[in-house]
């Protein structure tokens, strides 16, 4: 009797664990050279199109709404390395914006990361030249992101070294801003938007990880981390003026360089997305980041909002909902339904302890962040290798009910990337 209990007991916890969708496996490292910060986009005018890219230079285009995907490698004149972030516009172009090395040296090269790169296309297969922004050589151009706005202008923020790794205080990290307002094929003259400036040691004293958000009327928002703290700031006319100064809208307890057991290197660095959606939470900004405020063995992922475009903010949220004090939430992103509002968000999670390995969760909130469902997306766990590197983000997509994440999982000595099959009925 204790074994029949034993085993209907375990196979009750297994029903509670298992994934209510389809897990797809995107590419593996068998099919490329490496797959690691992926980046994903559905394509607003046909989320049966949706398009993913990975570390180095892949890209992975579905048209069947995730189910099968064809692979290829991206090429540029500029070099491509790394920081993949995908965008599907209004009119369905997407784009790939990523890391520069024109000589193809890597970090031997004196033009290595010498700018941002912009590549398009109209298909998802085959991609234009490249244009870019931010050339300042020697000096060096990192970890970018980029939206587009309702105008169709594409915003980008990325952080500038002035030599990547130096411990000299006379070299500093800036976050710089650029704008294209004819579907990448040209950007503004980049400039910088912060005035206290970071180290260049790539820690928590660097100046790291701005995503910037997009409103309705020119305006837009970005928050990046720097010194323990979650700094902000913000233009109402398109980029072109910037406060004076940023301020900061919140503690980033342990600072954004993180630590969890067997994983090469994490970060919590923080997301920002609005509310764009004729839903009652229309105008609502949101930031998103993981930090050690439950203490150092519990990470966990929080979100504030601000219903006056950044003046004032709500107290952290908490959105992982496991209560176990000694368990990881960690690289989570969020986005944005705009046809709803919902938000949707995807991180790794050990809740199940460390020694059961890693899994991915699902977060989801119909209001407006104040509530989050938490679901589980792996149908197992997967073991991480402090030598293997899957970071430094995941990402995630929404269009119209239609809920694509991206991760990375490393199993059997293989990095792979994989996405769900979520549908959600408006």
């Amino acid at each position: 009797m204790k074994q029949l209990l034993f085993f209907f007991s375990t196979f009750l916890f297994s029903l509670s664990l298992s994934s209510q969708y389809q897990r797809v496996r995107i590419v593996t490292g068998a099919q490329t050279k490496d797959v690691s910060e992926p980046s994903i986009s559905i394509d607003p005018t046909n989320p049966s199109r949706i398009l993913a890219g990975t570390v180095l230079r892949g890209w992975h285009l579905s048209v069947d709404s995730g189910k099968t995907w064809t692979n290829g490698e991206l090429s540029s004149a500029y070099g491509v390395w790394g920081d993949p972030c995908i965008l599907a516009d209004n009119e369905g172009l997407f784009y790939y914006l990523h890391l520069s090395d024109p000589s193809g040296k890597n970090w031997l090269g004196p033009d290595f990361l010498d700018r941002i790169v912009c590549q398009t296309s109209t298909d998802g297969k085959t991609w234009s030249s490249g244009s870019y922004m931010g050339l300042n050589s020697p000096k060096q151009q990192d970890k970018e992101w980029a939206v587009v706005a309702n105008t169709g202008a594409i915003y980008c923020t990325w952080t500038q070294f002035d030599k990547y790794g130096s411990k000299s205080p006379e070299h500093e990290s800036h976050i710089y801003f650029s704008k294209s307002v004819d579907k990448g094929e040209s950007w503004s003259q980049a400039k910088s938007i912060n005035t206290l400036a970071g180290d260049c040691l790539d820690g928590d004293q660097t100046s790291e990880g701005a995503v910037p958000a997009a409103g309705l009327n020119d305006d837009v928002y970005v928050c990046w981390s720097r010194d323990n703290k979650l700094w902000f700031n913000y233009s109402k006319d398109g980029g072109e003026h910037w406060l004076d100064e940023e301020y900061s809208i919140q503690e980033h307890v342990g600072g954004w360089e993180q630590s969890v057991d067997k994983f090469s290197r994490i970060n919590g660095m923080p997301i920002t997305v609005i509310d764009n959606s004729s839903g009652p939470f229309r105008g609502t900004l949101y930031v998103m980041w993981s930090d050690e405020r439950n203490g150092k063995d519990n990470l966990d992922i929080f979100i504030m909002r601000s219903f006056d475009k950044g003046k004032t903010w709500s107290k952290p949220i908490q959105v992982n909902d496991d209560t176990n004090p000694n368990a990881h939430q960690f690289l989570p992103w969020i986005c944005v339904d705009q046809s709803t509002g919902y938000l949707y968000s995807v991180f790794y999670d050990r809740r199940h302890g460390a020694q059961a390995g890693t899994h991915v969760y699902l977060a989801w909130s119909k209001d407006g962040g104040s509530t989050w469902v938490n679901e589980r997306l792996t149908t197992e766990a997967f073991e991480s290798d402090p030598k293997v590197f899957i970071g430094d983000y995941n990402n995630i997509s929404a269009v119209n009910g239609i809920v694509r994440p991206i991760w990375i999982e490393f199993k059997d000595g293989k990095k792979s990337a994989y996405t769900s099959i979520i549908n959600f009925v408006k």
